[in-house]
């Protein structure tokens, strides 16, 4: 497997689209809750209300760099990908084999996302 597809498929598929697919399935949200406490720490050191905001708006801002870096090395294709991992995550639970069987798709749309002549070919009009 290419470095690059590599890379792409463990970033954004795995970990972007399928855990963040899983954790909603599951109920909790382990970067609001990182955050909640690392937020909590840094208030009792510096209680300072700007400090308070950006802990609520940190997690806006991550996801946005996350979608952004998923779109700038896979294009369109990379952003179906992702969808497609974060469907499995959440039908895991439920319907195993669709969801293995999009988690597959997954792999092959990220595999070729990075691969941009291969993507321009195909998304040619």
């Amino acid at each position: 497997m290419a470095k690059k597809s590599r890379t792409y498929i463990w970033q954004f598929v795995i970990g972007l689209g399928f855990l963040s697919g899983l954790w909603t399935a599951i109920g909790i949200d382990p970067q609001a809750f990182f955050l909640n406490i690392l937020g909590k720490a840094v208030e009792t050191v510096y209680s300072d209300p700007a400090i308070r905001y950006l802990f609520i708006i940190l997690p806006v801002i991550l996801f946005l760099v996350s979608v952004y870096g998923a779109y700038n090395q896979g294009r369109y294709l990379g952003l179906v990908s992702v969808v497609i991992a974060y469907l499995a995550g959440l039908f895991i639970l439920d319907a195993t084999m669709t969801a293995l069987g999009l988690l597959g798709i997954a792999f092959i749309t990220g595999y070729v996302a990075p691969k941009r002549q291969l993507v321009k070919k195909l998304t040619r009009i």
